[in-house]
């Protein structure tokens, strides 16, 4: 399927399950980290709108799978600080960005979000939710774009309901577990997702690119 076309069709999904996620996590988030992130997507939004039809797919997927690797190696071979973080405006708003341009072509704004979150280490259901609430309200925000753009035409609703329903499953699933694991686990397992995830796409670019 065309990416731009399958990300169409992921964009209802998402908001499906994003509205289980609202629901989940209406109390485990970071408001300053929502605050800071969301304007700045939303402008990366704004910007993927006009750069969409120029932008080749393979140069974006290296580059988001790329920030991914960073934010892994920096994590397990770099030095931490011990301790929550406060969020910084600045590189809040860097990532926020980024995060906005990737997640409105591809739907892959967890590795720049997650380079400005996991440095902060927020406890286990504070990074969930504030990553759930975040993308929640940015996919939200892509409706107007994709409808401009044209993208919902032609869309298989059918396989769209299917998807829907399996996310929210997925999405009280993943609730579940999260509640179940400690901090260090969840962390941990956030990290190997992000570098199976970096993998992903920058596998993916390569053959974009042959």
């Amino acid at each position: 399927m065309n990416p731009v076309q399958a990300a169409a069709l992921v964009l209802p999904v998402l908001i499906v399950t994003d509205v289980a996620a609202i629901w989940l996590y209406r109390k485990d988030f970071s408001k300053r980290n929502v605050v800071i992130l969301l304007p700045a997507m939303f402008a990366g939004i704004i910007i993927a709108t006009i750069i969409v039809p120029f932008t080749p797919e393979p140069v974006l997927l290296a580059f988001t799978g790329l920030i991914g690797l960073w934010t892994v190696a920096r994590r397990w071979f770099g030095k931490p600080k011990e301790g929550i973080q406060e969020a910084e405006v600045v590189p809040g708003l860097f990532w926020g960005a980024v995060a906005g341009v990737t997640t409105f072509i591809t739907h892959s704004g967890a590795p720049p979000t997650q380079a400005f979150l996991i440095p902060q280490n927020l406890p286990r259901l504070i990074f969930a939710g504030t990553m759930a609430i975040t993308f929640a309200l940015a996919n939200f925000a892509k409706i107007p774009s994709y409808y401009a753009l044209g993208l919902f035409e032609g869309l298989d609703w059918t396989l769209a309901a299917g998807l829907a329903a399996v996310g929210i499953a997925g999405t009280f699933v993943g609730r579940w577990m999260v509640k179940r694991m400690s901090d260090r686990v969840f962390m941990r397992v956030i990290e190997v997702l992000l570098l199976l995830l970096s993998m992903i796409l920058l596998t993916k670019a390569a053959s974009g690119f042959v």
